[in-house]
């Protein structure tokens, strides 16, 4: 009568529910068959038919049942169709067993072996088809009546598991580590998560079904108390599977198990004086739960709290207790914040939530899990083609490793071949990987120092001069791109995130950022603000106030600062390329500073520098720039405050480097435009344009301003020198402007060199004359400009000084032709300012265009007026026709990194208005000679 009934109600499309009850009591209705069948013989045969029926038409009602409940359509292959049937069947069959029924059950096994044998089995079965879920996750009643049936038939088994096999005779590890584990399977498994639920939804299950979750975890935690002193066989294997239902976000059910670890702990302790292994475990376990999704702040909390609480109760482990609550709450804090941001799209913050990880590990010696995030690390700096820090990120594995043929124990991470068995292979695979990512981020000099270990290793362990070969015709190539390919110097960003509203890991920090080629502030700052939408951007580049800090909103904070150059002491009095140079002024930097402008004292009008104070804030970052981060945070900061002088002085510098550095960059590549450099020389020497070096007269150089600070008399004699020594660097730019300025601009290069004249008679005439000499590398006879050096104590001062005469030349030795090209060659790479080509110096004067008398007369007084002959000084000694080079003594070093002769001023002839460029470059060129 039921089967009609049912398969009628299929059709009609009514709910789960009723299908399910009346399957239910159809089932009943065969159990009652089988034992009424069985107890009464002379009705022996009409009960087997009436069996036949019913498992015939229970067959056909379930697969129509599983097809077409509520009007469904699911496509289920033959496996997944039978075991839908079967485990429909097991349920309905359990949901008429009670207590009685299973001591019945298990008391009719004939021996202890066969019974394991069906509890192994068992517990076997229920773990996988809970895990392979047999119905759709919408199926929830038929899900929740399948859990309820287990859970009852689980903790049935869990009292026969007590009662014969927990005794020292009769234990066995292997039945009980597969009962934890399908405990802990059902309690974590997807269809008893109410928190994923609709709000109606989860009610319907707790009134209906109650949370299961509780009431398996509470039999967890009694089975493990009950296993005694055989907890110990657990340890570290079941730590994962405890964590794992620790973290099931139920707040009860963690109050009830987390009190597990620390029975762990002192199970251990009490046997090894240490609980390590746990530590190890738990450690390990806690970094993939984490990353999948599990765990929270109210874990951690409960976490800290429960355990402390545990630990205090029991002296001996009071202190390492507390130190390895502090150990796992910190890996959970930063576990969580990488969780927080691992999925955004922008991944600048997942970068630095990593570096805090692998620091982590770094830090509690866990070397695996450190070079795992490592390569997640340097696999997120390659996806945005951060090559500098993809390479810098490498070279931290490759330092672990040694120059010996040991085996690896550290897990293989990334692409590496299985192939490379010893660390000798593994480390020359990462650093040629590491070459490849330095070349791409034009990192050439720290391509250069890898190429060189390769080198050495293959030149003196290893023996392979065909390799040794390869790395050094590498290594010429990149001291080639040094010198030939052009590196602009990237722009760094102070950042600062203010306010609550930020996670811990930058809330209330300043960072400094790497800029990458040619990037605006603009643009930076819009990629900076795209993740935090609700950000306000502060305008003032002050430190904000409490107000602000302490906030629940969120302020960010960006301004741009410049690197502070440390002092290479290789480089100090060296003749230095500036290809070479400017590579150290924008990397390997970790201090940066930001200079912010203020008026102090009463305001001048007519000259706002006697006024213009700088405050300095300087920068310390926890580590160097560039590095494993494109940003690092700001350690500590200082705060200085400029005088306007000692501002001037800065500025003075600054002006004769900018020079000195066009100066370099047209004499290396002539095809420059022209422009940069004819705004910057007629910025100078044009007081209509920008007023030039008077205002600094007229603020500092007044003899009551001296009566006033007398302290400065030092500074300000500085100040002089800086601004005699600009005028041979204006000469040296102008005659190069003449050289390359076209037709169209030849009034605005005349109009220029009248104003430098008038300039220079002045400066010339007040703080002395300043001559170039060029000092030249012996080795390839190339002239170079000096390297600027920072010591203050070398800046020159305007004074008489004698001018030695050049030693006598020796008769040069006859070279062969192949040599002379060879040199010419050299000659012709010259790329310093002051070096001229061989072809140009054999040139002679009287090849050049005759000029008229009146400039042969203008060029005589010039050529006095430069070199500064007065009463009471020796003449200039004659230059050698045969060109013999300028001894360097009695010569002064400039602050901007010149050599030359320092004279005392004199006053100036009269100066004409204007000058032919032609007699002035042969002007020069005779001088400079």
């Amino acid at each position: 009568m039921a089967v009609p009934i049912l398969q009628e109600l299929i059709e009609k499309g009514e709910e789960e529910d009723a299908c399910i009850e009346l399957l239910s009591n159809i089932l009943e209705v065969l159990y009652k068959a089988q034992k009424h069948g069985a107890g009464e013989e002379r009705h022996k045969d009409r009960g087997d038919t009436e069996l036949v029926k019913v498992k015939k038409h229970i067959q056909l009602i379930l697969e129509r049942l599983l097809h077409t409940v509520n009007r469904r359509v699911i496509i289920l292959d033959r496996e997944n169709t039978l075991r839908s049937h079967y485990v429909a069947c097991m349920a309905a069959i359990l949901s008429q067993m009670d207590k009685d029924h299973y001591s019945s059950y298990i008391k009719a096994f004939p021996s202890r072996p066969e019974l394991m044998d069906f509890l192994m089995e068992t517990f076997i079965l229920f773990k996988d088809l809970i895990g392979k879920m047999v119905y759709p996750s919408d199926w929830m009643v038929m899900n929740m009546v399948q859990n309820r049936e287990f859970l009852r038939a689980i903790n049935q088994f869990a009292a026969t598991l007590t009662e014969m096999f927990l005794s020292n005779s009769s234990f066995e590890l292997q039945l009980w580590n597969n009962y934890f584990h399908l405990a802990v399977a059902f309690l974590t498994q997807d269809s008893l998560q109410l928190e994923n639920f609709s709000q109606a939804k989860r009610n319907s299950i707790l009134a209906k079904y109650g949370d299961m979750r509780a009431t398996i975890g509470t039999a967890i935690r009694d089975m493990w108390y009950n296993l005694g002193h055989h907890k110990i066989e657990f340890i570290p294997s079941m730590v994962g599977p405890i964590l794992e239902m620790t973290l099931v976000p139920e707040l009860e059910l963690r109050k009830s198990t987390i009190p597990i670890f620390f029975d762990m702990m002192l199970c251990e302790y009490q046997l090894t004086e240490s609980f390590s292994r746990f530590e190890d475990e738990i450690l390990r376990k806690l970094d993939s739960e984490v990353e999948g999704g599990r765990g929270d702040e109210q874990y951690k909390q409960l976490f800290e709290s429960i355990l402390l609480s545990c630990c205090q109760r029991h002296p001996e482990l009071a202190k390492p207790g507390e130190n390895f609550v502090a150990l796992v709450t910190g890996l959970l804090e930063r576990l969580l914040d990488y969780r927080a941001v691992m999925n955004d799209e922008n991944k600048t913050y997942s970068m630095s939530c990593t570096v805090n990880l692998l620091n982590f590990y770094k830090e509690i010696d866990r070397q695996a899990m450190y070079i795992r995030y490592l390569y997640k690390l340097k696999d997120l700096h390659v996806s945005y083609e951060n090559y500098t820090e993809g390479a810098y990120t490498l070279l931290l594995h490759a330092r672990l490793l040694k120059w010996s043929d040991e085996a690896n124990t550290a897990p293989m991470q990334g692409l590496h071949s299985p192939s490379l068995h010893t660390q000798r292979q593994l480390k020359e695979a990462l650093y040629n990987q590491i070459i490849d990512y330095f070349d791409q981020g034009k990192m050439w000099e720290e391509a250069i120092h890898i190429c060189k270990e390769l080198a050495e290793q293959y030149e003196s362990e290893v023996f392979d001069y065909e390799m040794l070969s390869d790395i050094l015709q590498r290594e010429a190539k990149f001291y080639e791109k040094i010198l030939k390919v052009l590196r602009p110097s990237p722009d760094y960003f102070a950042v600062g995130y203010y306010g609550q509203g930020f996670p811990p890991f930058l809330r209330n920090k300043v960072f400094i950022y790497r800029g990458k080629e040619y990037e605006r502030r603009e643009d930076f700052e819009m990629q900076l603000l795209s993740p935090f939408p609700n950000a306000e951007q502060l305008k003032s580049t002050s430190p904000p106030g409490q107000d602000i800090t302490g906030s629940l909103g969120q302020y960010i904070q960006c301004f741009t600062v410049q690197p502070v150059e440390e002092a290479k002491v290789r480089f100090k009095d060296r003749s230095i390329p500036e290809q070479i140079t400017n590579f150290y002024k924008a990397n390997h930097v970790q201090k940066f500073s930001y200079s912010r402008p203020f008026k102090k004292g009463p305001k001048d009008p007519d000259n706002e520098f006697a006024t213009m104070w700088i405050e300095r804030t300087t920068f310390i970052t926890a580590y160097p720039l560039p590095g494993i981060l494109r940003w690092f945070a700001v350690t500590s900061t200082t705060t200085t405050i400029i005088s306007p002088l000692e501002n001037a002085i800065e500025t003075m510098m600054k002006t004769n480097e900018k020079i000195m550095s066009e100066i370099n960059r047209h004499q290396n590549d002539p095809s420059l435009p022209i422009n940069p450099l004819s705004m910057l020389l007629n910025g100078i020497v044009d007081p209509a344009v920008m007023g030039g070096f008077a205002k600094y007269e007229t603020a500092f150089f007044q003899e009551s301003y001296l009566q006033e600070h007398p302290e400065d008399e030092g500074n300000i004699e500085k100040l002089k020198d800086l601004i005699a020594w600009q005028t041979p660097l204006l000469a040296e730019g102008i005659r190069i402007h003449g050289r390359k300025v076209t037709e169209d601009l030849r009034p605005f290069h005349e109009r220029m060199e009248q104003c430098f004249m008038q300039l220079r008679a002045k400066v010339e005439s007040q703080y002395g004359v300043r001559e170039m000499v060029c000092f030249e590398d012996r080795r390839s006879g190339r002239p170079r400009s000096m390297a600027w050096g920072p010591d203050w104590d070398r800046l020159s001062h305007a004074g008489d000084r004698q001018v030695l005469a050049p030693p006598t030349p020796k008769p040069a030795p006859r070279t062969s032709e192949s040599e002379d090209r060879r040199n010419e060659r050299k000659e012709n790479r010259s790329s310093t300012f002051f070096g001229y080509r061989r072809q140009d110096l054999r040139q002679s004067i009287s090849e050049l265009p005759e000029p008229k008398e009146e400039k042969r007369r203008l060029s005589r007084n010039m050529t006095e007026s430069s070199l500064g002959s007065s009463e009471g000084k020796q003449p200039l000694p004659s230059r050698d026709t045969t060109g013999a080079q300028p001894s360097t003594a009695g010569l002064s070093l400039s602050p901007t990194g010149f050599g030359g002769r320092v004279k005392s001023a004199s006053k100036a002839p009269p100066l004409p208005r204007k000058i032919s460029p032609t007699v002035y470059e042969t002007f020069l060129e005779q001088s400079d000679a």
